[in-house]
């Protein structure tokens, strides 16, 4: 091969690398762009002053006087409204009879549900059981779309036999057309900032208050302790194992079956499906050893640990064959064992491989949904206590993420705690990987200092 075809190799090599790199960087920025400007919508948004009554009553947050005289403001506002409301049912209403009567009853209702989802309960009603129905709207932009649903009604157009109908707003007012209630609606577009006095807030709650009401109101506390405690305990089991065996395959191991065999085992472990490991460690952990009685945070670290542990195999035996054949014969020229040269010196040599591995199965065990559904998730619950987490099951930000975005009756009224829990995940884990790299680099420059 000539030297101007290795040149245009090279060349060409070159250019797919960066390619790639700039690939790589371009699906990054798509995929955690929507992560991140979503998800700063559960720390920074405008509070209603719902919001700001809701963190008073439940957690003795803000500044009684002032939501007081607030609150005295709002009422004023509202009064209009529930006139109209009262005026319509004394006048309007009662002048009905029969079919026209219960109909108007019903359209009644539906505008009487949609203002307590925007104001709460009505003036001299009973208060409700459930938190999410003793408050209106507590962020604008949920009221925004509140106030579209109280001044239209989606209807469907069939008039086309060639499609399956279109959808059509129309506007409610015309429902209550020539009554005492009609102006409402347009009163309540126009009033609708001072009757819930929105303000830009940053909630740092979102990040250490509990939720209640299923993730209606509060923060994700629990859920992020328990993802530090089960990551926490993944790498207290597969860490100080995983160097262990790495030492084995790498110091001690001859080469034979026996230790081909382990080797593919190890390697087969890494390709093993994570489902399969957390039924592995709801029958092996929990049904068979009995380390707790059901799901607890000691049963899924188990779990989790050994879906990392060949990952941690790995890094940790790349690491120690990657030291310099020399520091051994040096120290075993000065007269050290096997033992002491491994722990003195090809270890400490070793470490910033070791600990790039480490961190990044931390990332791994932080992310993981499918080991710990059997093992140890729930998808609400309290802040555990250390010695809790060896009988107790604790929430997960991995899992409820899961949880919120599938199973949850009121889906859409928390996409921002869905987004707000996958941001606080990606940015645990790109902090990790930032941690690993500077304690790498500050480990490496000590050792050739």
């Amino acid at each position: 091969m000539g030297m101007k075809a290795r040149n245009l190799l090279d060349r060409l090599f070159s250019g797919v690398g960066v390619l790639a790199i700039v690939v790589m960087g371009l699906a990054l920025v798509l995929i955690l762009a929507p992560i991140f400007s979503r998800g700063a919508g559960a720390y920074i948004f405008k509070a209603t002053v719902e919001h700001r009554r809701m963190l008073l009553e439940r957690f003795e947050r803000g500044n009684a006087e002032a939501l007081a005289a607030e609150a005295e403001a709002v009422r004023e506002a509202r009064a209009p409204v529930y006139a109209m409301l009262a005026r319509y049912a004394a006048e309007d209403l009662a002048g009905l009879s029969g079919r026209e009567k219960r109909e108007a009853r019903q359209r009644l209702e539906e505008v009487e549900d949609i203002l307590q989802e925007l104001f709460g309960p009505m003036p001299g009603a009973a208060t409700p059981v459930l938190p999410r129905q003793q408050y209106g709207a507590t962020r604008w932009d949920r009221a925004e779309v509140k106030l579209d649903r109280l001044l239209y009604v989606e209807t469907w157009d069939y008039s086309d036999s060639g499609s399956m109908g279109q959808q059509v707003l129309k506007p409610r007012r015309e429902e209550f057309a020539g009554t005492a209630l009609e102006p409402l609606f347009g009163y309540v577009e126009t009033h609708l900032e001072a009757m819930l006095r929105p303000e830009w807030t940053f909630y740092w709650g979102f990040l250490t208050d509990s939720s209640f009401d299923a993730h209606i109101f509060g923060g994700i506390w629990p859920e992020l302790v328990g993802t530090i405690y089960l990551t926490l305990g993944a790498m207290v089991f597969a860490v100080p194992l995983g160097i262990v065996s790495a030492i084995y395959f790498a110091e001690y191991a001859q080469e034979g079956r026996l230790v081909s065999l382990l080797r593919t085992c190890v390697s087969t472990l890494a390709g093993v499906p994570s489902i399969v490991f957390g039924l592995f460690g709801l029958a092996f952990f929990i049904n068979t050893m009995h380390v707790s009685r059901s799901k607890s945070v000691l049963a899924g670290s188990l779990t989790l640990g050994m879906l990392i542990l060949p990952t941690v195999i790995r890094a940790a035996e790349e690491a120690i064959r990657a030291v310099p054949h020399s520091y051994k014969e040096a120290a075993v020229g000065l007269g050290a064992g096997r033992w002491r040269t491994v722990v003195t010196v090809i270890l400490p040599a070793a470490l910033p491989g070791i600990l790039t591995g480490t961190v990044i199965s931390m990332g791994r065990a932080a992310g993981e949904t499918a080991p710990i559904i059997f093992t140890a998730a729930v998808s609400v619950g309290k802040v555990l206590s250390p010695w809790e987490t060896l009988t107790q099951p604790t929430p997960a930000l991995s899992w409820n993420i899961y949880n919120l975005c599938t199973e949850h009756e009121a889906v859409d009224e928390i996409r921002h705690v869905q987004f707000g829990m996958a941001a606080t995940l990606v940015l645990a884990v790109l902090l990790l990987n930032l941690v690993a790299i500077i304690m790498r680099a500050r480990i490496s420059n000590k050792l050739k200092g």
